[in-house]
């Protein structure tokens, strides 16, 4: 090596450490900048808002989005003209609405709209089917005062300075003991130490407990029942039946050998049905029913219907045989008729 590579090396790795560090605290600058002008955004609009409060309205403040522990909803107002989820925006630029979609820049802003649609599903989503059709989703430009308008998917975009007159020309939906009903759930709700759970169809593929909405087994009559019985202890050959797969424990795997991967599937699965604690787990003395008990279940009883098929074919068969053999025994011997011998007279 020559004389001064390995500082030069050295001095090239830090200026490069020196120019990463340039850039995140640059990005880090613009994150607290955009930050503060959407909190004092939030607080103007809060005033404008506020003062709807002497017309019937009833407003919260940054409140919890249910079903979203890590994000919250900057305005969620309640009134005679319904309950309105407002989204505050300080953007700077030409903001306009292009063919129904809402554009800052020139760059399409769908996501935000999209976003302003899910707040409003979710505060739907806690109420009840009455109230549900009175949500709105609504974003309000600070730095846009005179904007008013409506996107394609259904979101008002209105400017600071027009947000009290849109709001107040709304045709009245709601009676006084209404919205301080809703307003004091909603309150109750979005408030809290937490945010409130919602289950729908974005968590169907996510791993954990789920609610059994399976129906209830039918319920076999006594007769049945014995029948059933008797079938599981004779087995399908007439054999005494083992125990099920699901009561038995399972063997352990021999010291020295590594669990096959059968072993391996029984042990994930009896661990995936395992009973959780959660909001959906089964009251205190219950056993949630799960699928492979079910499906067990329905195969018993597929098995108990061909069981039964088969004997029914086999004692109609045998009483069948033991008849025609009946027959055969006691039908009585035709009689002969006597032989005639016929003599031929040959006398003259």
């Amino acid at each position: 090596m020559m004389a001064g590579e390995r500082a030069a090396e050295q001095s090239r790795l830090a200026g490069e450490r020196a120019a990463k560090l340039r850039r995140q605290a640059e990005q880090a600058e613009r994150s607290a900048r955009s930050w503060a002008a959407g909190a004092a955004g939030e607080v103007r609009v809060a005033a404008e808002l506020r003062e709807l409060e002497a017309r019937g309205w009833r407003l919260l403040n940054d409140a919890h989005w249910p079903g979203r522990p890590k994000a919250n909803l900057d305005h969620v107002l309640v009134g005679p003209g319904g309950i309105l989820v407002v989204d505050a925006k300080n953007w700077t630029g030409r903001v306009e609405l292009r063919n129904g979609r809402l554009m800052q820049n020139g760059y399409s802003r769908l996501r935000e709209t999209t976003g302003v649609l899910e707040q409003g599903a979710a505060v739907a989503a806690v109420l009840e089917p009455r109230h549900r059709r009175l949500v709105q989703g609504w974003i309000c430009l600070v730095n846009q005062p005179e904007l008013r308008a409506e996107s394609a998917d259904g979101v008002r975009v209105v400017g600071l300075a027009s947000l009290q007159s849109a709001v107040s020309v709304l045709p009245p939906v709601l009676e006084q003991a209404e919205i301080e009903i809703v307003f004091h759930h909603l309150r109750q709700l979005l408030l809290g130490p937490s945010s409130p759970q919602l289950l729908n169809s974005g968590a169907a593929g996510v791993p954990g407990p789920r609610p059994d909405y399976s129906p209830e087994p039918v319920q076999i009559s006594l007769p049945d029942q014995a029948l059933h019985r008797n079938l599981q202890a004779e087995g399908p050959s007439g054999l005494p039946a083992t125990a099920p797969a699901s009561d038995s424990p399972t063997p352990a795997a021999p010291a020295g050998r590594r669990p096959t991967a059968a072993a391996k599937g029984r042990r994930s699965a009896k661990g995936r049905r395992r009973q959780q604690p959660g909001e959906y787990a089964a009251p205190a003395g219950r056993r949630r029913k799960g699928s492979g008990g079910r499906r067990r279940a329905a195969r018993n009883r597929r098995a108990d219907v061909v069981r039964l098929i088969v004997f029914a074919v086999i004692a109609v068969t045998a009483w069948n045989i033991s008849g025609s053999l009946d027959q055969r025994n006691a039908a009585p011997e035709q009689p002969q008729p006597p032989a005639v011998s016929q003599t031929v007279d040959t006398s003259p």
